[in-house]
């Protein structure tokens, strides 16, 4: 299609019956192109695309590269419409069945389908890792080709921006926004019509918009998705931001490792521009507005608003005292609004479905959706979208399939690094903003990793306390000094030198860090620390008065032997021990000699009959 000039709602309503006109496509392949990459989706691409035209079906089936589908732990993952089947761990050799069984028959090729309790769950809405989500923001991701701005207009993509910026004043807008109760998905969940409201008060000749898409936590890849998936949805909640609030400059600053996301929002923002939806005289009104991508080198502190400005103006990226905030002095001292990438491409279905559809959903404090990225030690990992108020057991349990190997529930991080540890007695508790941070963690930008119970929970602790100590700017000493001291506790604790005065250390440390950081990523550092300690005291105890790891992490606090009556002497741990500290003849049980071992773990993994052990 040729690049239009939309200039009305009409003229999108027409564009977007031209294109379901134009379709000549009775079936479609969607696969997914972005985390799949990493698991051969390319190949299962240029297979199919191989394999239709030998089939003759050219005509009939379109091959759509999309953005995520959700169910990482199956990847490659792909969706085939009408049917909606969806298939997982596709390769090049399944190819040909699919087009034979599938898309000739209309059968699902069952082998590739979720199982659920034995049975096979060929079509999308009936396997359980869908079934108990809602996706709303996340409809159209693996559904649409991020790459063509056609795909997104034809389910809806820029009516939102059209009805706000040609029918509603921007105070209506952010009324809209407000009635709705959308709060910040970045972290802190700030009233995001406050926000704006802040921003379009404060007094200024230029304003900006900041789409906040430097996603730092470990495992966390729900902003990233969004960007890839579905990048127009995005660019239209900045469209409709920066009308709210008065913003005629926007830029998006994004991670440099997310390649793909750079891509796909650098083509969307062009196109958008092709088509009249950026720049000058958006939609036929005064209203002008662009956007330029940052790219953000790493720093996970670059996260945090000030910093993310000082890095956006060519500075260190360093947080700065507030007040003033950013909606007063931000950007080359211009009032300026920052909303993360999931917040923004909520805006778009509250203007399209208004403050109530958006506020039935959820709680009474917390409204809407949201996503996380559901990592660990879980069946069925990846990207989840529930309605604010859900459990911890309803998205671990039933989206995520459980834990795998019949181990038990220990734990959830969640939050990210800068969360807490929610322990199993609060599975049944409802996730939303207030009840979360009642027992010391938070939704945060919705990083969830679950733990069973070979997890040490001191390690875990000390795991992502050193990721934020790594990651801190250094600028403020309660942050840089006191996150380095508690680190080396959780050392020396995990080491088996710790004493029985570290606890309370540790927690004097972590209110001093707490109260005295300038920003967001020093006062929340300690609450992984504080978490651990509040609900599982019994394993620092362990760890520091009996010189034990309950879960046999810590390695040095375990011994490994192997097992006189199991072991077959077959010789396998043998042939692996790195440092030949395992004796034993043929026919005669092996032994492990405990002071030339250095723990690795190498023969428990091999041995075939369970002798091995940890003591």
């Amino acid at each position: 299609m040729t690049n239009p000039t939309i200039s009305s709602l009409n003229d999108l309503n027409k564009i977007k019956e031209r294109i379901a006109k134009e379709s000549i496509y009775s079936r479609r392949v969607l696969i997914c192109m972005t985390g799949c990459r990493a698991l051969g989706a390319e190949a299962v691409g240029k297979a199919f695309r191989s394999k239709i035209k030998e089939a003759g079906l050219s005509g009939e089936v379109e091959i759509v590269d999309t953005g995520c589908h959700g169910q990482c732990s199956r990847a490659p993952v792909i969706l085939i419409e009408p049917e909606h089947y969806i298939y997982g761990g596709v390769t090049p050799a399944d190819v040909e069945d699919i087009i034979e069984i599938t898309l000739k028959q209309g059968k699902p090729v069952e082998r590739l389908c979720s199982g659920s309790n034995g049975q096979v769950t060929p079509v999308l809405d009936d396997v359980p890792f869908y079934k108990h989500q809602k996706k709303e923001v996340l409809k159209y991701c693996g559904r649409v080709d991020p790459r063509k701005i056609d795909s997104a207009i034809a389910v809806g993509g820029y009516e939102a921006a059209a009805i706000a910026i040609t029918g509603m004043k921007p105070g209506e807008v952010i009324q809209e926004v407000l009635d709705a109760g959308l709060q910040g998905r970045g972290g802190a969940g700030f009233s995001t019509g406050m926000k704006w409201n802040f921003c379009r008060q404060a007094q200024g000749d230029e304003k900006y918009l900041v789409c906040n898409a430097d996603e730092g936590d470990p495992g966390a890849f729900m902003d990233r998705a969004l960007l890839e998936g579905t990048p127009h949805q995005v660019i239209e909640g900045m469209i409709i931001a920066a009308y709210a609030i008065g913003a005629s400059g926007g830029f998006i600053y994004v991670r440099a490792e997310y390649p793909i996301a750079v891509d796909h929002i650098t083509r969307a923002i062009a196109q958008a521009r092709q088509w009249g939806l950026l720049g000058n005289n958006i939609l036929g009104t005064d209203f002008s507005f662009d956007i330029d991508v940052r790219m953000g080198a790493g720093a996970f502190v670059c996260g945090e608003e000030t910093a993310l400005i000082a890095s956006l103006e060519g500075e260190r990226g360093m947080p700065r005292p507030r007040p003033p905030f950013p909606a007063v002095k931000g950007f080359m001292g211009k009032p300026t609004n920052i909303n993360n990438v999931e917040t923004l491409a909520n805006i778009p279905l509250i203007i399209n479905k208004g403050k109530k559809w958006f506020s039935d959903t959820g709680t009474e404090t917390s409204k809407g959706t949201k996503i996380f990225a559901l990592a660990g030690k879980v069946n069925d990992t990846g990207l989840v979208e529930v309605p604010m108020g859900v459990t911890l057991r309803e998205i671990v349990f039933g989206v995520g399939g459980g834990v795998p190997d019949g181990r038990k529930f220990k734990a959830a991080q969640m939050g990210g690094p800068s969360g807490g540890c929610v322990p199993a007695e609060f599975l049944d508790l409802p996730i939303d903003y207030e009840s979360v941070k009642k027992i010391g963690a938070i939704v945060g930008s919705g990083g969830l990793i679950v733990m069973d119970d070979n997890t040490c929970m001191i390690d875990v602790a000390r795991f992502f306390l050193d990721f934020t100590q790594k990651e801190s700017c250094g600028k403020c000493v309660p942050c840089r000094v006191g996150t380095r001291h508690m680190v080396d506790i959780l050392q020396k604790i995990s080491n088996g030198e710790g004493e029985p005065g570290d606890l309370l250390k540790l927690e004097k440390l972590a209110k001093v860090v707490k109260t005295g950081s300038l920003c967001g990523l020093g006062q929340t550092a300690p609450n992984p620390v504080l978490t651990t300690i509040k609900y599982f005291k019994d394993e620092y105890e362990a760890h520091i008065n009996e010189k034990r790891c309950p879960a046999g992490v810590c390695k040095e606090l375990i011994t490994y032997r192997i097992i006189e009556e199991a072991c077959k002497a077959c010789g396998k741990c043998k042939k692996v021990c790195p440092v030949d500290a395992i004796t034993g003849e043929k026919n005669v049980p092996h032994v492990i000699d405990p002071v030339i071992c250095i723990k690795c773990g190498q023969c428990k993994d091999v041995c075939p009959f369970d002798a091995v052990e940890i003591a």
